[in-house]
This record gives C-alpha cells, structure tokens and sequence, in this order.
C-alpha cells in the first residue's frame, strides 16, 4: 500500500473514522518491516494491540458471595412483616371487642331503665290491687 494512503488511513483512525477493513489494512501495514521511518511510533501502538489480543488470563477469580447477607435480610424482613400483621390484627380485634361491649352496657342500660320503670308501674298497681283485695276480703267477712 502506499504511503501517502497510509498517512490518510492513520489520519482517519486517530479520529476514530475508519472501518474494520481499513483498521485490519493498518494493522497488517505497521506489523510489516517495511514502516516509513517518520511512522515508526505507530508501530510499537498496533505491536501492541496484536500482542494484547492473544493475551488470556488464566487465574481462577474468587468471588465472595453475598446470597447470606441478603438471606438474613429476607428473613428479618418477613418476620418484621409478620409481627406488624399480628399487632395490626390484635389492635384491631381489641377496637372490636371494646366497641361490642360499649354496645353491649347500652343494651343493658337500657333494659335496666326499661325494667325499673316497668317495676315502678307494677309496684303503683299492686297498691291498687292490695287495696281491692283488702276490700273484698272485708266484704266476705
């Protein structure tokens, strides 16, 4: 290839401008022994990018796992979760049961009045009937 193409194919490929093709054409161009000596820094660049592509790591990575933080946190959640059911569900029943026994003492308050009231009339006509009773049984004696 010549020069001068090289020269606008490098231009193009600092501008990040180029093709796959045109980066391979540059590529096979500075691994070559025929680089122009005012190019020769672009060498060491492309020498590198063929070495580093070949490169493998081969270590084994150990990563910690955090599936037991995040398991103890699912747990407390769910018994954080079941224990404000409980109260709500308690606090609840308690609001019923006082609410059934105010409704209740009213019901008996009521019957109480109701009741002694009745007593009341009743207690005025056993007077009355005391009274009849008295004057029959002076008439038959």
């Amino acid at each position: 290839m010549e020069l001068a193409n090289i020269e606008k194919l490098l231009e193009k490929y600092l501008n990040a401008e180029t093709t796959l093709a045109e980066e391979n054409d540059l590529k096979n161009y500075f691994l070559s022994d025929n680089v122009a000596p005012h190019l020769l820094e672009y060498k060491s660049l492309f020498e590198y990018f063929s070495i580093s592509k070949s490169e493998r790591y081969t270590k084994t990575i150990h990563l910690k796992s955090q599936k037991k933080k995040w398991k103890w946190l699912s747990v407390a959640a769910s018994l954080v979760l079941i224990v404000s059911v409980y109260s709500i569900k308690q606090a609840n029943d308690r609001r019923i049961a006082e609410k059934a026994y105010a409704d209740t003492q009213k019901a008996f308050n009521l019957l109480s009045t109701n009741l002694n009231k009745g007593t009341v009339a009743i207690g005025g006509q056993l007077k009355n009937i005391e009274t009849v009773e008295r004057k029959i049984f002076k008439q038959q004696h």
